[in-house]
């Protein structure tokens, strides 16, 4: 792989036809995601192997993974979109000091979650949902977790930033190299060493620091904008367009770390199984979203380059292009979880009858509503990389924050189990609802005209 010419990449995302550059670089995205879910996925497997108590806390420690996420998304999205539209303008200089202060800004941060974590293991862990029973495992698998940040946030970042420059296989690379990896490494660590869930942890923490090393290699090798200490620049105006870029990606990921402690605090006197069956759910649930995320980040760099050059039109075909296609996915996607419920929560955790009864309901219950993804998923990045960051950060929120918190503390009590189990599908309904308004609006206001200022398209 060589460096790509800044003009020649330029021509490549505003002249290609829509099509065939989305498509091109879904592929690629798709695979990345998909690979990120599967090794996740690969932990629920082997844990589940090990007890109930341990694939549950493997659901309690999620939250402590999406916080670090967090960061990454943060700086790897504020970065990105940024770098996108500067790219798509011309001006290289101004992309290479926001990567190079994004990145640097998201490897520091991160250092900040991992040695409180560290310090104050177990109260986290019984603030984020764990019983008497689940707790060593939570404690067990949150250490290594948390030694992984700086690496986990870092890779995030990198694979973000290739991404909006149109380098998807290269991000593809990095990710999908240490995903593979930690499948192999699980059953060795866990098993064959007899290390059990300290195991599964261990592997993440490897697999996350060949991705970063991979990625910066990368990085240095193709990317059209680069990262150095020179072009770092602390400034309100860097700062900024991270914060407008990156805002509803925080949202998003803030949100579901506090959606994920509110389900397991709602599931937590229905016993073990029943967070068992909400964390194996929502590792289902991951696959489906790999999909959603993968056309929708191929979107982005198109919708970025191509707004940034002003070409509205190509936006616009960009985004009706990615919602029927997406719609047609999620609909066969719906379809399987609908009918072969069982047979899909029970793959993770086949001994447990209870896991599999109230996992099979939530999962088909979930069906239902999968496909309203497709509109509000490329709504959120239409909204978040043309700069309307307000309208972007409130979808991002609302499907978390606005609806499914306030479910899981209302229901429950009143219906039981089944308040958990319909509070997705309802935020779903919910969330398109708002989306419809708020996404029209903006595509029947873009003209081929001049971008309006910064401080007038954030509304």
């Amino acid at each position: 792989m060589a460096r790509v010419n800044a003009e020649d990449k330029y021509r490549q995302m505003t002249e290609t036809p829509i099509r065939d550059l989305i498509l091109k670089l879904s592929v690629p995205t798709i695979i990345t995601n998909m690979i990120s879910t599967i090794y996740n996925a690969a932990d629920t497997y082997f844990i589940g192997r090990i007890s109930t108590s341990a694939s549950a806390a493997v659901g309690v420690c999620l939250t402590v993974q999406i916080v670090i996420q967090s960061i990454g998304f943060f700086f790897g999205q504020g970065t990105g979109t940024t770098m996108s539209k500067e790219l798509g303008k011309h001006n290289v200089d101004r992309a290479n000091q926001v990567a190079s202060t994004g990145f640097l800004s998201a490897f520091l941060l991160s250092f900040c979650v991992m040695i409180p974590g560290l310090l104050f293991k177990e109260p986290i862990a019984r603030f984020l949902g764990s019983t008497e029973t689940i707790l060593p495992y939570a404690l067990d698998y949150m250490h290594y977790i948390l030694l992984a940040a700086p690496f986990m946030a870092g890779s995030i970042v990198l694979n973000q930033q290739l991404r909006f420059q149109g380098f998807a296989t290269s991000s593809m690379i990095g990710i999908t190299t240490g995903g593979i990896l930690n499948m192999f490494m699980d059953p060795i660590f866990i098993f064959t060493m007899g290390m059990g869930i300290k195991g599964a942890a261990l592997s993440t923490m490897v697999s996350q620091m060949v991705s970063f090393a991979i990625l910066l290699v990368l990085h240095f090798k193709v990317s059209t904008a680069r990262l150095s200490l020179k072009a770092v620049k602390i400034s309100r105006e860097n700062y900024k367009s991270i914060y407008i870029g990156g805002l509803p990606s925080l949202c998003r990921q803030s949100v579901h770390s506090v959606a994920m402690i509110a389900l397991n605090t709602a599931a937590k006197p229905f016993g073990d199984a029943a967070i068992a069956a909400m964390s194996i759910t929502n590792k289902v649930a991951g696959f489906t979203n790999s999909v959603v995320l993968g056309i929708g980040q191929a979107y982005q760099p198109v919708c970025g380059f191509n707004y940034g050059a002003k070409k509205y039109d190509r936006v616009k075909e960009g985004f009706w292009f990615c919602v029927r296609i997406l719609a047609v996915i999620l609909f066969c996607i719906a379809l399987m979880e609908f009918c072969f419920p069982a047979q899909i929560i029970g793959f993770f955790r086949k001994g447990d009858p209870e896991v599999v009864r109230i996992g099979k309901l939530a999962l088909r219950l979930r069906s239902i509503t999968i496909t309203f993804s497709s509109w509000i998923m490329i709504s959120n990045m239409l909204l978040q990389t043309t700069g309307k960051v307000y309208r972007a950060s409130i979808l991002g929120f609302a499907r978390q924050g606005i609806v499914l918190i306030p479910i899981v503390s209302v229901l429950p009590p009143l219906i039981g189990m089944l308040g958990i189990q319909i509070a997705q599908p309802i935020a779903d309904i919910v969330t398109l609802s708002m989306s419809i308004p708020m996404t029209l609006g903006v595509l029947k206001t873009m003209r081929e005209e001049p971008e309006a200022p910064l401080s007038q398209s954030t509304t």
